[in-house]
């Protein structure tokens, strides 16, 4: 038989352990999934709306209008970020109208006590906590000293392998960021709803949103050379 003191003390314990793992707990995931063709492989990721509304919906909002299409990979530091370029520079493709017009936008800072850990998403920004567009890093690694600070929106969820193989390529260093010394493109981008989409349903949705990705990529890809050539 417990004492009534040692009786207390696994009570308390019991308590001290439910707190934490309620802590620890991930945030729930949204039901939409986005993904990144890349080069090198395929990357999936899903959104926290629940930790970052307003960052959710802007980024999602740049997949749908096919925003990252022709974007890239213009940071790849092993064991810590590999990190998404600003679509406004970052495209080889031009953007039309309303692709501009999103891009350009930023979001107010929405931090968190999610903590960073490999394969979340985090949003880049300037020193400006409000300056936050359309960059972002996917951790390739824990870094503690980024939380609280740099918005965090959702994971990875397929495609670790890929990134393993990212981490493997060639580096350079300018100043504070390490570089691949080629490009990584994001080829082009599709998304997908886990819940309102059946596997048969899911699969023809993705073959079109495929299709209409590379005439669109064709489209301003012809439109840009002929600019050019005036």
């Amino acid at each position: 038989m417990w004492s009534k003191g040692a009786w207390i003390v696994g009570l308390l314990c019991l308590a001290l352990a439910f707190v934490v793992g309620a802590s620890s707990q991930e945030p729930q995931l949204g039901s939409a999934r986005v993904v990144f063709q890349t080069n090198y492989g395929d990357i999936e990721f899903g959104f926290f709306p629940g930790v970052a509304p307003k960052t959710v919906d802007h980024i999602f909002k740049l997949v749908r209008l096919g925003c990252f299409n022709t974007n890239h990979f213009f940071r790849v530091d092993r064991g810590f970020v590999a990190q998404v370029a600003d679509v406004v520079g970052g495209r080889s493709a031009p953007m039309n109208e309303e692709q501009r017009e999103e891009a350009v936008k930023t979001v107010v800072g929405e931090f968190s006590d999610v903590k960073h850990v490999r394969g979340i998403l985090s949003m880049g920004r300037y020193a400006d906590p409000d300056s936050a567009s359309s960059s972002f890093s996917m951790l390739l690694g824990d870094a503690p000293h980024l939380d609280g600070q740099y918005a965090i929106f959702g994971r990875v969820t397929k495609g670790d392998e890929t990134l393993k193989k990212l981490e493997q390529l060639p580096t350079r260093r300018e100043g504070i960021f390490v570089m691949p010394t080629e490009r990584i493109t994001i080829l082009s981008s599709y998304f997908y709803d886990t819940k309102m989409e059946t596997c048969e349903q899911e699969k023809s949705t993705l073959k079109r949103r495929l299709a209409a990705s590379v005439v669109e990529i064709e489209r301003q890809v012809i439109r840009s050379s002929k600019f050019h050539l005036w």
